[in-house]
């Protein structure tokens, strides 16, 4: 099992995929949350919720297994490339902007996105109409990777940054994964990165006033005051998108650097898995299922969703490359 693919997870056994779907899980959290934390930063308090924010992850990835079939091991998590145009729409101060409160910026900003999550569908419908082949043509590797490339490198001081917290637990972390990624056996061969947000979460908790593990600025790095104050039960705070032709400039045109994005990744999966999801189940579907989950998460005020590298890189480390799992 440590050396072979799998493609059927079922041969595990359900307790075992549900450990290799919350590796999953783990891997597209700490990237997914920090969207609506800078938005935050940009709204002044007033921006993304991070509730609303893990719904629509989780609602997009299974919208977009629904129109791919199921067949593309894929998960959809925020697009840091939507970012700026967060932060235009904050600054905006004219117009209808002038005198609106950062919160009532943000459903104009969502507004765009649903918008951008459309012009997706205006592709796939190219793509279905002229055929793959020809489509791809005009999309090679030299066009989708420099994109990637970008976004890539543009979020290395935000991992920097994180890592800055607290070099002692970074460090474990990456250690733990490395281990169990090389020597770990059976079970813990395919969940490396579980086991790094495990282990080194405990480190946390039982050393977190000694050996370095505090935050940068001396304070505690395990704080559990704001879930002793949380209520039971809540929900998110969901909000209707609204349109203005200003912010819809703004974040719409967006979408052609992510949508070059979205083909690198299923590239990047396709080579991943030997399979070509560009054929079966086809670019025009993971088109369709990434611009509907984009423009679901826009119209409840989320942010715009995206194929996450995070999870193929996942894949290629676990070896299980069951969509059952996603």
């Amino acid at each position: 099992m440590n050396e072979r693919v799998i493609t059927d997870a079922r041969s595990l056994g359900m307790p075992k995929m549900l450990i290799l779907g919350l590796q999953h899980m783990f891997a597209m959290f700490g990237a997914t949350i920090l969207v609506p934390i800078l938005v935050n930063s940009y709204f002044k308090g007033e921006g993304l919720s991070i509730q609303v924010t893990l719904f629509c992850a989780g609602a997009g990835t299974l919208l977009f297994h629904f129109f791919t079939k199921g067949k593309v091991p894929a998960f959809l998590g925020s697009s840091f490339a939507f970012l700026g145009g967060f932060a235009t729409i904050a600054n905006l101060n004219t117009g209808i902007y002038k005198d609106m409160t950062m919160g009532e910026k943000l459903p104009y900003a969502c507004g765009g996105v649903v918008v951008a999550g459309l012009m997706y569908l205006i592709l796939a419908l190219v793509i279905r109409l002229v055929g793959v082949q020809k489509a791809m043509r005009f999309l090679p590797p030299v066009v989708t990777g420099p994109i990637i490339i970008c976004i890539g490198l543009s979020l290395a001081p935000s991992a920097i940054n994180n890592a800055k917290t607290c070099w002692p637990l970074a460090i474990i972390a990456l250690v733990t994964v490395i281990f169990f990624n090389v020597w770990g056996k059976g079970i813990f061969k395919i969940i490396p990165i579980l086991m790094g947000v495990v282990i080194s979460y405990i480190c946390a908790v039982i050393f977190q006033e000694g050996f370095g593990m505090t935050a940068a600025d001396g304070s505690s790095i395990i704080e559990f005051g704001a879930i002793a104050k949380a209520s039971i039960i809540s929900f998110q705070p969901f909000q209707i998108c609204k349109f203005d032709l200003t912010a819809i400039l703004v974040m719409a045109p967006i979408a052609i650097a992510t949508m070059m994005e979205h083909i690198g990744d299923i590239s990047a999966i396709s080579a991943t898995c030997g399979k070509d999801f560009i054929n079966d189940p086809g670019l025009n579907r993971t088109l369709l299922g990434d611009g509907l989950a984009t423009a679901f998460a826009g119209f409840i005020g989320g942010p715009a969703n995206t194929t996450y590298g995070e999870n193929t890189g996942v894949l290629e480390l676990s070896k299980v490359h069951d969509p059952r799992v996603i």
